[in-house]
């Protein structure tokens, strides 16, 4: 593991360039982890974010699937498709016979991006110079994550102490806009503005506001130059999360970051930086408008986090609804 790096890049610099002397957590819990920084969240780790409840209140930070107004997606993906199987009207066409004592039933299918609603990020899921998160090779991404996918950390879960930070709030925004940048400075004056300390292995829960915008403008101007708000690369940015072993990012954005750096023209070197490098879990598309509410209300910035992602073998993402509780 290495703490020294000059961070000077150019703008046309690549990905393995800008962060050839980076840290990295490679190796810190042995040559076939694929949990990350979530080791960093031990059973006295459960017990500290526990001890923030209060009074019992449980919020629940996922968006919905299939919304009415449109999900948030990177564009390109294809919406959700929710199809009903069985209804009424299947038994009305005679497609099907009620069952023995008169007794009917509903079922339908969804089809979806794995990474198309609230979700985590397999640590496999991003990786430059022809390796993932650990050292392993990119090609165990073939016809599914042989390494580094999605069901490890749904196995153990993330449970933690999360902290909220209301980012569009401390701009003196109901949202951040496009291209509206976050860093370090911004992450330290949220805290201190709120009243809350950002302590060693906290899960980082920022709120922007900005998907919100999706059901108040509609998907044409939404989308148009889409370029996500958000945090931006530093060296000073990712020191902070390896000295603060950080093990979780939450956001209530599609990518965690904005997507394509204006300064060094590198797309999510964030992702590389901190999940492919340092193990960080990220778990994008968040839904933080009533809990941000509440904080704001009764002045408590910090909660139990708890998610478990679906269990889906070999994916590079699944859906998960993130409870706070306070």
């Amino acid at each position: 593991m290495c703490d020294n790096h000059d961070g000077e890049a150019g703008s046309d610099a690549n990905v393995s360039q800008l962060l050839r002397n980076a840290p990295s957590n490679w190796g810190r819990w042995g040559e076939q982890d694929e949990v990350g920084a979530l080791n960093f969240l031990t059973s006295s780790e459960v017990l500290r974010g526990v001890r923030t409840i209060r009074k019992g209140k449980v919020f629940t930070c996922g968006e919905v699937i299939g919304h009415p107004k449109g999900d948030p997606l990177w564009p390109g993906r294809v919406p959700v498709q929710r199809e009903m199987a069985v209804d009424k009207d299947t038994y009305v066409r005679g497609d099907m016979q009620s069952l023995p004592g008169g007794a009917e039933f509903a079922d339908d299918k969804i089809e979806m991006y794995l990474q198309g609603s609230t979700q985590f990020d397999a640590l496999g899921h991003v990786w430059y110079d022809d390796k993932m998160w650990n050292g392993y090779p990119a090609a165990s991404s073939n016809g599914g994550m042989k390494k580094a996918s999605i069901l490890p950390i749904a196995q153990r879960g993330v449970v933690g102490r999360g902290v909220l930070l209301d980012m569009a709030a401390y701009k003196g925004k109901p949202y951040l806009d496009k291209g509206d940048l976050l860093n370090l400075d911004d992450l330290l004056g949220c805290a201190k503005s709120q009243g809350v300390t950002i302590e060693k292995h906290d899960i980082l829960c920022l709120r922007l506001g900005f998907l919100q915008l999706l059901h108040v403008q509609g998907p044409d101007v939404f989308y148009k130059d889409f370029v996500e708000p958000g945090l931006t690369y530093s060296p000073e940015l990712v020191d902070w999360f390896y000295r603060m072993e950080i093990p979780c990012l939450s956001t209530d954005t599609i990518s965690n970051e904005t997507e394509l750096d204006p300064d060094i023209g590198v797309q999510i070197p964030l992702h590389c930086a901190l999940m492919r490098n340092l193990g960080v879990t990220f778990n994008e598309v968040c839904n933080f408008e009533e809990l941000a509410k509440d904080c704001h209300e009764d002045g408590q910035w910090d909660f139990l986090y708890t998610a478990a992602p679906l269990k889906v073998h070999e994916a590079t993402g699944a859906p998960v609804n993130v409870l706070a509780i306070k």
